[in-house]
Order: structure tokens, then C-alpha cells, then sequence
């Protein structure tokens, strides 16, 4: 598989086992992985190391200093959100944009407090779901989210 357009992009995340498998997945699917600070833990972690196993050192990784930094760098029109505060489902997302040399990113919160309120405000209309079943159902694991997020956007772009 060539270098994919798709980026992943984690906001804030806090668990250095979900970015280690997050990580993996990146390797393996060929896309980009976006860290944006604080990061709830350091990428010198043993955890990291072990999720990720001997893939981390292949990963195509930035760091960003602050959601300003990243968001002064990229076209607005090609960023794509995932929560569960919202009704517009994963399959509707277009995994598009304007600019065909742009990447596409696909934007997820942190494990404990997900998107911040402004980005919620600002992208409302760039937000989609992951469907649940069932009224206990509160969220997936982020690495689960992140793999049925970039496979659905893997087969939209490369196997339509």
C-alpha cells in the first residue's frame, strides 16, 4: 500500500497504550500520526515501546505543541471529527477535500474529555459518530475508534 492522504489526528491524548496501538496502525496503514499537546504521558514510555512494538521506530509521527500550532499549518476544509456528541454517522463522512494535495485528517479527542468546546462550536458541522447499540453504551476504546474511522476512509478513497 502507497503513503495514505488520510492523517490521524489525536487531540490531547492521555493513554500511551491507545497511542502505541494507534501508532502500529498508522505503520501498517501507511498514514501519518498528529500528537497534539499536552499529552498525558511521555513518548519515551515503556507502554508506547510495547503497543507499538518494533513499528514505532517506522512511524511517520508529528508533535504539535498546541491546537493552534497544528490548526495554523492545514486547510480547515479537509478536518474531520469523531465524537460521540453528535447524530451524523462515520459512513456519511466524505473523507474529502477541497485542496487534492491537502491531507485529510481525522480528528479524535482525548480518552477522558474528548474535543474541547471550541472545536465543537467551530466544526459542529464537521463532526461524526461511530454508531453504538444500546443505552449503556457510552464511547469505544480510542484505538478501536481510530481503526474503523481510518479503514472506512481507506476503503472510500482507495476501493470505490
Amino acid at each position: 500500500m502507497k503513503k495514505n492522504k488520510l492523517e490521524i489526528v489525536l487531540y490531547h491524548p492521555q493513554i500511551p497504550q491507545n497511542t502505541g496501538n494507534i501508532g502500529r496502525l498508522c505503520v501498517n496503514t501507511g498514514t501519518k500520526l498528529n500528537l497534539i499537546k499536552p499529552l498525558g504521558f511521555s513518548l519515551e514510555e515503556k507502554y508506547i515501546r510495547r503497543s507499538g512494538l518494533d513499528y514505532w521506530q517506522h512511524l511517520d509521527l508529528q508533535v504539535h505543541e498546541n491546537w493552534e500550532q497544528f490548526l495554523n499549518t492545514v486547510d480547515k476544509e479537509s478536518l474531520y471529527f469523531f465524537s460521540t456528541k453528535t447524530e451524523r454517522l462515520l459512513w456519511d463522512c466524505p473523507y474529502s477535500s477541497n485542496n487534492s494535495e491537502s491531507p485529510i485528517y481525522l480528528i479524535f479527542g482525548c480518552e477522558t474529555s474528548g474535543l474541547s468546546k471550541e472545536m465543537y462550536k467551530e466544526f459542529n458541522d464537521r463532526l461524526y459518530t461511530i454508531p453504538m447499540h444500546g443505552e449503556h453504551s457510552r464511547s469505544y476504546n480510542l484505538s478501536n475508534s481510530v481503526a474503523a474511522v481510518l479503514f472506512e476512509g481507506i476503503r472510500k478513497l482507495y476501493h470505490s
